[in-house]
């Protein structure tokens, strides 16, 4: 097959990974129903101990299917599912879907007002959450159009003697019980399954047209909009991810489920591949450091979807060395730069393959990654998948770039998002003629791997250089007593802003602002140096593990304000 010229990474493609994919025209759900009829009895779900098969798992979404449409969840009508990663978390989604909703995913850590937005926004008419959430449910009930609560408790799904111990932690650790009542317009999670039947209403669902998902970016400018995601899209994304890891086999794999489900990466590259696949899950409803080794070392998973922080926080565990991480085999790490030295200590100490990939909430998310096996490049994000065609263009002009200029890359294919829910003019500066353009500005180079430099946004403008919190981020990360690290651009009266890094150093290092600074001179261009360094014992994140650049700024905009008033 020739090379087309516009897509110069096909050349790289291993024979084994197709350029062009057929895709099932079928809904999400469907491959549950499929699991389930082919391995009944094969493990779908491991949680803290407790084993749930594909058979259990497939009976327990008909029966919720069955209650929401008992409770007149009408085709198309939207439920909220605020839960960590939790066999309720699994079976509320493809519940949803079986009756012909909508799910819309919610953080647990939401506030009453972020909630309250986003369940009127969506317009959401059933909400799914733990039962320490329920008074801030009930707190913003009346403000939207909710009409039924369901509320579930982590123990529900928990084996003897966990199941009497949890509760007791979750007091310790927050402070309070909640004993809901099962009864009027609030559902308790264990009553509900008992009264349900299996029986339920078949709906139309067009794969290409309906939507399956709403899910909502996370609104660092602005408000969230809610993204609205068809099955056709999340089914071409799975299928894509599911080609590109070609050495694993249907119904061999153990998938780690540390990513949260209520992120579309987690929901894609672990709980709709799994079920895809009749994979094994297994689910960790908290990043704990502890937690996840010994779920490593007992379970044996051989894929491991994760983010850099993820990877960070396992390598400089203290006793990384008495647990066995050789199972794993497989990790595409996302949601934020993978540094080259963490790639490169995992993939040491683990024996498997870590590699960076790319994506947004708006593609289901994954456009990039790197090969896992072959053809494997550092410091990018890899080639395009299957489908999926990407430019860089101009971001004043929008006239496509040569290799190596940098502008804001845009992308095409199956798993590009249908638009904003309830915002056409904002869909519309969005996606031009299919093409979604990121807001991440970065580069393609003569071969066709793509690097990113940054985000539109994010880009300093100092002294009328612009800089790349990125580049600056990328030579921090090779100094050896640095375990995080993160730069923002600061307001600056005489330059406009300036560059501050915020540093967490590794647990034995010690060094000053001065040892740091003569380290970026020796590294970095005079005007990309930072200025300013804040040492902290953590930094800001979202639960997938991103660290958040914008909520630093804010802060620092904020301290700006008040000194000016002082």
């Amino acid at each position: 097959m020739g090379v087309d010229v516009m897509k110069p990474w096909l050349e790289h493609y291993p024979e084994e990974i197709p350029q062009t994919i057929n895709y099932d025209n079928r809904t999400l759900q469907s491959y549950l129903v499929e699991s389930a009829e082919n391995y009944p009895n094969k493990t779908a779900i491991h949680f803290m101990g407790k084993e749930i098969t594909f058979q259990e798992l497939h009976d327990s979404v008909k029966k919720f299917a069955s209650y929401l449409q008992g409770l007149g969840l009408e085709k198309g009508d939207r439920v909220g599912i605020m839960l960590p990663n939790t066999p309720q978390a699994v079976i509320a989604y493809y519940g949803t879907l079986l009756a012909g909703g909508v799910v819309v995913q919610t953080n647990p850590l939401y506030t009453e007002r972020e909630l309250e937005y986003q369940m009127s926004d969506s317009g959401a008419k059933v909400l799914v959450c733990l039962d320490i959430l329920l008074p801030r449910v009930n707190a913003i009930k009346d403000e939207t159009k909710l009409e039924h609560v369901v509320t579930t408790r982590i123990k529900d799904y928990l084996p003897f003697p966990k199941n009497v111990v949890q509760p007791m932690l979750q007091k310790r650790e927050y402070g309070i019980v909640v004993k809901p009542e099962h009864g009027g317009d609030t559902h308790v999670w264990i009553n509900m399954m008992e009264e349900a039947s299996s029986e339920y209403e078949e709906r139309d669902v067009d794969p290409h047209e309906d939507l399956a998902l709403l899910q909502y970016t996370g609104g660092t400018t602005g408000y969230p909009k809610g993204v609205m995601l068809t099955h056709h899209n999340l089914v071409a994304n799975t299928q894509m991810c599911q080609r590109w890891l070609y050495k694993t086999e249907h119904a061999n794999e153990v998938v780690l489920g540390i990513l949260p489900f209520f992120h579309v990466y987690g929901m894609t590259t672990v709980m709709n591949l799994s079920v895809m696949m009749a994979q094994k899950m297994i689910l960790i409803p908290k990043f704990d450091v502890d937690s996840v080794l010994k779920a490593i070392h007992k379970e044996r998973p051989t894929l491991f979807p994760g983010a850099p922080t993820i990877y960070i926080g396992l390598l400089n565990h203290p006793k990384l060395s008495k647990f066995d991480l050789s199972s794993i085999e497989a990790c595409i790490s996302g949601s934020a730069p993978l540094p080259v030295e963490v790639q490169e200590q995992f993939e040491q100490i683990t024996g498997g393959r870590l590699v960076e990939g790319y994506g947004l909430t708006e593609t289901s998310p994954v456009t990039h990654a790197n090969f896992v096996w072959e053809n494997r490049r550092s410091g990018t994000i890899g080639v395009p998948w299957p489908d999926t065609e990407a430019k860089v263009f101009n971001p004043d002009t929008q006239e496509e770039l040569e290799a190596g200029e940098v502008g804001e890359i845009v992308v095409k294919g199956p798993q590009v998002m249908r638009g904003y829910w309830n915002r056409p003019e904002e869909t519309e500066q969005s996606l031009k003629d299919g093409w979604f353009f990121t807001g991440d500005m970065g580069y393609m180079d003569e071969e066709g791997y793509f690097y990113i430099v940054d985000r539109k946004k994010d880009m300093i403008i100092a002294g009328g250089f612009n800089i790349y919190p990125r580049e600056v981020e990328e030579v921090l990360y090779e100094h050896e007593g640095i375990q995080e690290t993160v730069v923002a651009g600061i307001p600056d009266p005489y330059r406009g802003e300036t560059v501050k890094a915020y540093i967490v150093l590794k647990e034995d290092a010690k060094m000053t602002e001065e040892d740091l600074d003569q380290y970026c001179r020796e590294n970095l261009a005079a005007f990309k140096v930072p200025k300013l360094y804040e040492f902290r014992e953590e930094l800001p994140k979202t639960a997938v593990g991103k660290i958040l650049r914008r909520k630093l700024v804010d802060e620092e905009k904020e301290k700006s304000q008040n000194n000016k008033t002082e």
